[in-house]
């Protein structure tokens, strides 16, 4: 089996488990929906791509009181008494961005290119989150 394509969402409502089958095997899979294609994509596939692509440059900063991590460019931060404790907040910081970017953010100009961040936290796990952010601070 090759690239898989429906030229309408109820031509691939008709074959979705061939659609999704192509998406888990890695196969591009693509529906039109009128003048707009979509990607079927696997979510494990794609979460492990994003962060390949999507550095997270997390800064994380010793203060007197315990740590802070920001993400520069990203309204994000996070505070805790160690090192585990903010990294933790921040994932936490993240989920609450990725769950405003959904709400109201996805169209303001200065978010509206977090797509692949938000992406990439929505496809996570909280230990995935937190290795993201470790690799980038170490």
């Amino acid at each position: 089996m090759n690239a898989i394509h429906y030229d309408s969402y109820s031509d691939a409502r008709s074959h979705l488990k061939d659609l999704l089958d192509a998406a888990e095997r890695g196969r591009p899979a693509t529906v039109r929906r009128e003048s707009a294609l979509a990607a079927v994509v696997d979510a494990g596939r794609m979460q492990h791509f994003l962060v390949s692509v999507v550095p997270a440059r997390a800064q994380v900063v010793a203060e007197a009181d315990g740590w802070s991590v920001f993400l520069p460019g990203v309204p994000v931060a996070a505070d805790g008494g160690t090192f585990d404790e903010a990294i933790m907040e921040m994932v936490d910081s993240l989920r609450e961005y990725a769950d405003d970017w959904q709400d109201h953010l996805l169209d303001v100009a200065n978010h509206r290119e977090n797509w692949g961040l938000v992406q990439l936290i929505s496809l996570s796990d909280d230990q995935q989150l937190r290795d993201w952010l470790v690799s980038a601070s170490s």
